[in-house]
């Protein structure tokens, strides 16, 4: 029998374009310290969250980059733009969005994966949120999505217990000592005990900004027996300079709950997509990782989830695509530090006209 040959072609169109620039606040290139102090008084931030950028920044500054994995020599950290604040503020209805934001929004398709499967939707444009809404039955069943820059604001006690703490601290690495510095936007997610969201709930995060980096933060928090399904996706148009994002997402599933986290990854191939994910599982606990990377010029990605309570259980898998001129750095890791923890790890990849496609996990 002969098998037919499949040509793999990523269509990007939908994404390669940019918007003109019509920014309310551009960074000047570079990191300072009076930058991540500008960043916080800009979102009138409380001086907890201060004091722990002013020490990220300190960490970021003294630890040297990576290089056990891909090339990063050609990132040019000083020159990346790291806060670009849209002028637009955040909304609840996409008509109140200004016309290039909203079209951007429909183009990618999140206005109609709201309408017809989500329970709720959040959209990030650069630095920040520009729309968030969820359903309203949801938020009766005491469940709350918002921006996180919203809230710290909103439930302070709550966030403070769990933000860049015992799941990913500030000195984890180098680059997550940069996102703690000046991280901006992202979700999060509360679920309440014994609560089932039946819709999945999706942020999506577009950067627009020539060389900008993007530095969203997802936390999500299910409480005892309750279920949530998540979804982010991400792209950016194509420059020929560097663009950089370094998010991070923190996973707590407690004691008989279950998450359910779905990403894909489109970054343009002038980006260096270098992401932390990692997920701490309770008794009888369950998280599920699905991770697709399809785009960026280098992509450092290995979500964990680490299995501190007896049954708690873990599947991954990941798919990643690498074209010309990509270095797709994917795996997943897995710590069983509790008894009777199980897990699955599965990887696919495809590498074509000379990109690359590594695996590199640990269990």
């Amino acid at each position: 029998m002969s098998r037919q040959k499949v040509d793999v072609v990523i269509d990007r169109s939908r994404y390669d374009d940019a918007n003109p620039d019509r920014s309310a606040y551009v960074a000047l290139p570079g990191l300072t310290r009076e930058l991540v102090i500008e960043i916080s008084k800009q979102k009138n931030e409380p001086d907890w969250i201060l004091q722990k950028r002013l020490q990220a920044f300190e960490l970021f500054e003294q630890t040297p980059v990576p290089v056990w994995g891909p090339d990063l020599s050609e990132l040019d950290l000083d020159q990346i733009v790291y806060y670009v604040r849209p002028d637009a503020q955040e909304s609840t209805k996409w008509e109140d969005l200004p016309e290039d934001i909203r079209r951007t929004a429909e183009r990618i398709g999140v206005p109609e994966a709201e309408r017809q499967m989500l329970g709720g939707a959040g959209f990030q444009y650069d630095s920040n949120i520009v729309y968030h809404n969820l359903k309203k039955d949801l938020e009766e069943k005491g469940v709350i999505f918002e921006n996180m820059d919203v809230a710290i604001q909103k439930y302070p006690e709550l966030v403070k217990k769990y933000f860049m703490t015992k799941c990913i601290p500030i000195n984890d690495h180098k680059f997550i000592m940069l996102h703690g510095a000046v991280w901006s936007g992202g979700t999060f997610i509360y679920v309440p005990p014994g609560v089932k969201v039946d819709l999945p709930l999706q942020a999506y995060f577009r950067m627009n900004a020539q060389r900008g980096g993007q530095f969203e933060h997802t936390l999500i928090i299910a409480d005892k027996g309750s279920e949530v399904s998540y979804i982010e996706g991400c792209s950016s148009p194509v420059y020929t300079q560097g663009s950089l994002h370094a998010g991070c997402v923190e996973l707590f599933v407690l004691e008989g709950a279950k998450i359910r986290y779905m990403s894909i990854e489109n970054w343009s191939k002038n980006t260096y997509n270098l992401n932390t994910k990692r997920a701490i599982v309770e008794k009888n606990g369950r998280v599920e990782f699905l991770n697709g990377n399809m785009g960026s010029h280098r992509t450092m990605l290995y979500p964990c989830s680490v299995l501190v309570g007896e049954g708690a259980s873990s599947d991954s898998l990941g798919i990643a695509f690498a074209g010309p001129g990509q270095h797709q750095d994917t795996g997943s890791k897995v710590i069983h530090a509790a008894p009777h923890t199980s897990s699955i790890i599965r990887a696919k990849s495809i590498s074509k006209g000379g990109g690359i496609s590594s695996y590199r996990g640990l269990v």
